[in-house]
């Protein structure tokens, strides 16, 4: 047969073909063939997704033009003969023909009535593999194993019977419900995590292929890693402090508190009772916690502040009972000793006042009322001295608390 025949009669039956289709219902992948000794043959290839494993396939023909009834003859390809010689199915007068229920492999359906075509079309049912579990664990980390991986898909050449691979590629995704970390969860198949979950979660690892087909493969982990936390209250303040320090651990069982202040600053409470701060300074408080599994963390809390000793005397005060100024206080923190003075011009003391501890913590001030009577101070210069200790151990005895205090009404 001359070539140009030969070339006319692949192009006519390319065109009858062009116009006969063959499709299939749902929503599912598509590709076209590649044959290596046919490139200019482009046949469907329909992948379905085959999670549930029970997933057939169906195949739909419509004849040429889609009017007039035609005779269809199915056939499935049969690796034994390389060809498509099993029947399948055949019916006639009709304008369209479906099979269903079919298992992998190539189609082919015959169609004839006024002239003849053919249709080819290939099924893979696709069902991507996935595995996940734990495979190691201790109190600092948490090691996962997963798989990952797809079938592989080979269509027949029919002019040769020869396989030709379908690509097919495959990508994961690590995940965990409630969320915690996962290093490279798209990269690692067995990822480890040195940040473990310290709640239950639920790991999961979904593998997708090239065709949107997934799967998905779970497990529950059981956590057992524990954390050191408190909360501290006040953490700034004058001397004497009292600080509360309140558990936030998770997992705790034994507890060793170390509130900065050497030998005698040492609890084993989980709450233990609130601390004093005598001496200004900052001080830096440890928790230490180990759990039942004998997981062991520690925090640091940075930092309390015990504020250091301070003075200020007023050189004025107003005692009118206007809410404004009308006491001599002085001013101060961290003091743990007070001795006040008030003297008038002629050296006749008119107030005193010595305390420390619950006294000096209430004490009030001078309200210009000559020692604690009920006579008043008349306006004027009075004269005080003031002695002081400080927790800090700073002593307040100079000519700096010595001075003037006008009395104004």
């Amino acid at each position: 047969m001359p070539v140009r025949y030969f070339i006319l009669i692949i192009l006519l039956f390319l065109a009858l073909s062009s116009e006969a289709q063959l499709t299939t219902p749902g929503n599912i992948a598509m590709r076209y063939t590649i044959y290596p000794s046919m490139p200019e043959i482009k046949d469907p290839v329909f992948i379905y997704c085959n999670s549930a494993g029970s997933q057939k396939g169906t195949l739909r023909a419509t004849s040429p033009a889609g009017s007039a009834p035609f005779d269809f003859s199915w056939y499935k390809w049969d690796d034994a003969t390389k060809s498509f010689s099993i029947p399948v199915k055949s019916e006639s007068g009709v304008s369209l023909s479906t099979v269903d229920n079919l298992e992998e492999g190539g189609y082919r359906v015959i169609i004839s009535g006024g002239y003849d075509t053919s249709l080819v079309g290939w099924i893979f049912l696709d069902k991507p593999h996935s595995y996940a579990a734990l495979l190691n664990r201790t109190c600092d980390y948490v090691a996962l194993k997963g798989a990952a991986a797809t079938d592989t898909f080979y269509y027949k050449n029919p002019a040769n019977g020869s396989a030709v691979r379908l690509q097919n590629r495959v990508k994961f995704l690590w995940s965990s419900n409630p969320a915690s970390v996962i290093p490279f969860p798209d990269l690692e198949l067995n990822p480890q995590t040195f940040v473990p979950p310290l709640v239950d979660v639920t790991y999961k690892i979904q593998v997708t292929d090239s065709f949107g087909c997934f799967s998905e493969s779970s497990f529950f982990y059981e956590s057992i890693h524990v954390k050191a936390d408190f909360s501290a209250d006040p953490t700034k303040g004058e001397a004497p402090l009292e600080v509360s320090f309140t558990d936030k651990s998770i997992r705790g069982s034994v507890y060793k508190w170390d509130f900065g202040w050497g030998a005698d600053s040492i609890s084993d409470l989980q709450n233990p009772a609130p601390y004093i701060y005598n001496k200004p300074g900052e001080y830096s408080v440890k928790l230490i916690i180990e759990s039942d599994l004998h997981c062991i963390d520690s925090m640091r809390f940075e930092k309390i502040v015990v504020e250091p000793s301070e003075l200020d005397i007023p050189n004025v005060f107003t005692p009118n009972d206007d809410g404004m100024n009308d006491r001599f206080m002085v001013q101060k923190k961290s003091i743990r000793f007070l001795s006040v003075e008030v003297f008038s011009r002629s050296g006749k003391m008119v107030y005193n006042f010595s305390g420390e501890g619950e006294s000096l913590r209430n004490w009030e001030g001078w309200d210009g009322k000559v020692n604690n009577t009920s006579a008043v101070a008349t306006p004027g210069v009075y004269f005080y001295v003031i002695r002081a200790l400080g927790w800090d151990d700073i002593e307040y005895d100079s000519k700096e608390q010595r001075g003037f205090v006008y009395l104004y009404r």
